[in-house]
C-alpha cells in the first residue's frame, strides 16, 4: 500500500471523542488520560492538516470536515474490529457449556461425545448436570438437554426423538420370575423412577387393574432404576433412549413388546440469542443427526 495511513491510536482517539463529544469520556473508553486523548487528536489534525473539533470553553463540537471524517471512518473501524474478532475465534478454542439431565448424560451423551470432538476439534465441551433452570441458559450454559413437554418460555426447543417406554428386567430375574405376558406382572417387584407415572401409564395401557402401580422402590434417576433392574431387583419401565446400551449388551431385556410412548421427550434447548452462534449450531446439528441415525 503506497498511500500513507494515519496512526491507528490517533484514529481510535478521534472516533471515541467524536462519538462522545467529550475527551474525558473518550479517555475512559480507551483507558488512557484526557491529556493522552488530546495529544492523539492533535497528532491526527497535524497529519491531516485540518481542525477536526471546535473547542469552545467546555463544549466540544465537530467541524464540518471532522463530522464528515467521523462518518467515513467509523464503519471502517467497526469492520476492522469485526474482522479481527473473526480471526481470533477461528484460531482459538471455543468453550461450549452444555447442561443435561444425569440419566441422558450418562446413558446417551457422554458415550458419544468423542464423535462430536472428532468432528469439531476446536470446540471444547464443558458438560454439567443441573436442574432445568432457564435462567442459566445464555449465561453460564450455552445449550441444554431438557426432559418435558417442550413448552418452555423464551427458549428454542427441538424435540430429539419420540421414544418408546419399555418394561425391562435382567435375564436372571426373569428366569426366577417368568414374565411373558402382561398378567405375569402381578406380584412382581415394580421399580419406579421419580414417580409412579410410568407404571400407571403402562398398567392403564395394558388394562392391568390387578397390579398395584404404586408399590415398589423408587429411584431419583433413570440410571439408578435401570441399574436396580440390571442387578435383579425387579422390573422397571424406562425410556428406550436411556436403556439402549444395557439392552444392546443384554444386561436387561424386554419380556414382551409394548407400543407405549413416553408422554414426555428429550429436547435440545437454547435461548433465541444463541441461535446464530456457530458452536451452538454445530452441537444442535450434530445431536439431532446422531439421534436420528440411532432411533430410526
Amino acid at each position: 500500500m503506497n498511500k500513507k495511513l494515519p496512526p491507528l491510536n490517533a484514529l481510535k482517539a478521534f472516533e471515541s471523542a467524536a462519538r462522545h463529544l467529550n475527551f474525558t469520556k473518550a479517555a475512559d473508553d480507551l483507558f488512557v488520560t484526557q491529556a493522552a486523548v488530546s495529544h492523539q487528536i492533535k497528532l491526527l489534525e497535524d497529519f491531516l492538516g485540518v481542525s477536526l473539533f471546535h473547542r469552545r470553553n467546555r463544549l466540544l463540537e465537530l467541524t464540518e470536515i471532522g463530522a464528515q471524517y467521523f462518518e467515513d471512518i467509523q464503519p471502517l473501524l467497526e469492520q476492522i474490529a469485526s474482522a479481527t474478532e473473526k480471526v481470533k475465534l477461528k484460531n482459538s478454542r471455543q468453550i461450549l457449556s452444555i447442561s443435561t439431565t444425569p440419566s441422558f448424560g450418562m446413558h446417551w451423551l457422554v458415550p458419544r461425545l468423542n464423535e462430536f470432538h472428532k468432528k469439531y476439534p476446536d470446540i471444547e465441551v464443558r458438560l454439567t448436570t443441573a436442574s432445568q433452570d432457564e435462567g442459566l441458559l445464555g449465561k453460564d450454559i450455552d445449550v441444554a438437554i431438557y426432559y418435558g413437554s417442550g413448552n418452555w418460555q423464551n427458549l428454542e426447543a427441538i424435540e430429539l426423538v419420540q421414544a418408546r417406554i419399555m418394561i425391562l428386567a435382567s435375564p436372571e430375574y426373569l428366569r426366577e420370575n417368568p414374565i411373558s405376558k402382561p398378567e405375569d406382572l402381578e406380584g412382581k417387584n415394580l421399580i419406579h423412577v421419580c414417580s409412579h407415572t410410568k407404571w400407571k401409564q403402562m398398567a392403564e395401557h395394558l388394562n392391568l387393574n390387578h397390579i398395584d402401580a404404586e408399590s415398589g422402590p423408587m429411584y431419583s434417576t433413570t440410571s439408578m432404576g435401570i441399574q436396580a433392574a440390571k442387578h435383579r431387583q425387579g422390573v422397571v419401565v424406562a425410556n428406550r433412549m436411556l436403556a439402549q446400551d444395557e439392552i444392546e449388551e443384554g444386561s436387561v431385556i424386554e419380556p414382551f413388546v409394548t407400543d407405549v410412548y413416553d408422554e414426555k421427550a428429550f429436547y435440545v434447548v437454547y435461548p433465541p440469542q444463541m441461535k446464530e452462534v456457530a458452536k451452538v449450531q454445530h452441537f444442535v446439528e450434530w445431536i439431532t443427526h446422531e439421534i436420528e441415525g440411532s432411533y430410526k
